[in-house]
Order: C-alpha cells, then sequence, then structure tokens
C-alpha cells in the first residue's frame, strides 16, 4: 500500500505508546475489531520494535506503522519489524535519505508552510501537521489549501474526538491522528471491549 492509501483506510490512526509488550496483540485486535485497521505504534517507550513485531505476527489485518521515528538508524529495524510505514515528528535531511534507502514510506511532521514546501520539493507529498493545535489547527490547513492544494495531511497533537470531525471536513485532511483510541487507564485495565467501542466510534467520524 502506498501512503495515500493507507491514510484513507482509517479516520483514524491511533498514536500508540505500549509500556507492557504483554498488551500489544490484544489492543490491536481490539482497534481493528472496531474497524480502526491503521495503527502507529511508537518507539515512545521500549517496547515500541518488539510490539510492532507481535502484531506483524498475530494481527495481519492491521496496517502497521511505527511512530516517533527521529534517527536514520531506525528506519531499517523498523522495516524488519514489520511495519510498512513511518511516522516522525519533523523531517531532516537525514531522515529523508533513510526513508528512501530503507523503502519505508514516511509520513513526515510539518508545522510551518516553509516546512511543508521544503518537503513537498524533497518529494513527501503526504505530511503530518504537528503539533496541529499549536501549528493553527483546521484554520491553518485551511490556508494552507490555498496555495498548496497538492498537500494531503494527517493532522496529530490535541486532535480528539470532539474535534476530529472539523478536520476531517478540510479537503486537504485524508485522516486524523489521536491517542484517545487508547486511554491509559483503559489498557492499564485490559478492557479491551472498551477501546473496541471507541475504535468503532472513531471508524464512523468520516461517514
Amino acid at each position: 500500500m502506498n501512503l495515500v492509501e493507507i491514510m484513507h483506510a482509517s479516520p483514524v490512526i491511533p498514536v500508540i505508546a505500549i509500556e507492557d509488550p504483554a498488551h500489544a496483540v490484544p489492543l490491536a485486535r481490539a482497534l481493528v475489531a472496531g474497524g480502526i485497521r491503521v495503527l502507529e505504534v511508537t518507539l515512545r517507550t521500549p517496547h515500541g520494535l518488539s510490539s510492532i513485531r507481535a502484531i506483524a505476527r498475530d494481527v495481519p489485518e492491521a496496517i502497521l506503522g511505527i511512530g516517533t521515528l527521529t534517527r536514520p538508524q531506525e528506519f531499517a529495524a523498523a522495516r524488519e519489524a514489520g511495519a510498512i510505514f513511518g511516522v516522525s515528528p519533523g523531517l531532516t535531511p537525514q531522515l529523508m535519505d533513510a526513508s528512501k534507502s530503507s523503502g519505508l514510506p514516511l509520513l513526515p511532521g510539518v508545522m510551518t508552510p516553509s516546512e511543508v514546501m521544503l518537503a513537498r520539493e524533497a518529494g513527501f507529498m503526504q505530511l503530518k501537521l504537528f503539533p496541529a493545535m499549536q501549528a493553527g489547527g483546521v484554520g491553518m490547513l485551511n490556508a494552507i489549501a490555498g496555495p498548496l492544494p497538492d498537500v494531503l495531511f494527517c493532522p496529530t497533537g490535541g486532535v480528539s474526538q470532539q474535534n476530529a470531525p472539523q478536520f476531517l471536513a478540510c479537503k486537504n485532511v485524508a485522516c486524523v491522528g489521536g491517542s484517545w483510541l487508547c486511554p491509559k487507564e483503559l489498557m492499564e485495565a485490559e478492557d479491551w471491549t472498551q477501546i473496541t467501542a471507541l475504535a468503532r466510534t472513531a471508524s464512523q467520524l468520516r461517514d
């Protein structure tokens, strides 16, 4: 799948930080059961790569991404673990090179029009507006759509179930990223049924 197809596969990409590796597979199954197939497992905890390996092995229907890529050497490890796309909070020349050399499609973070233009010049047409609310939110996305109409966004950072519909209504937004589908208290309680319910609600945001 290319990034455009991935971004259109789910209206919300959950941003997942795994504190307990035993939670990885049941969490992924709960999200997929609720209609959310695109998952971003981050490297914010020590269990990111091992969680991706487990999900890739046991939940093949998940479209698995790896988040918080900040170093070039992480790209090869991400592919080896089973991720099919990467997400980064920003974009540097080294990350551009690592994405291209590894073959791992990258959804890089941008915050300003200049950063959008630099990313586009480097061939990155699908971007993450991050942090979305601090960058101007819906107003920024609508403003960028005028001079840069060919760029597609996944706004992340401050996006919630309440404001996600406003973001998804922007013509240059394919999906949003958010952590509200995997609240820490539900994961600690292993309440997969409630997480499936949250995912089901999120999966209908674009209907």
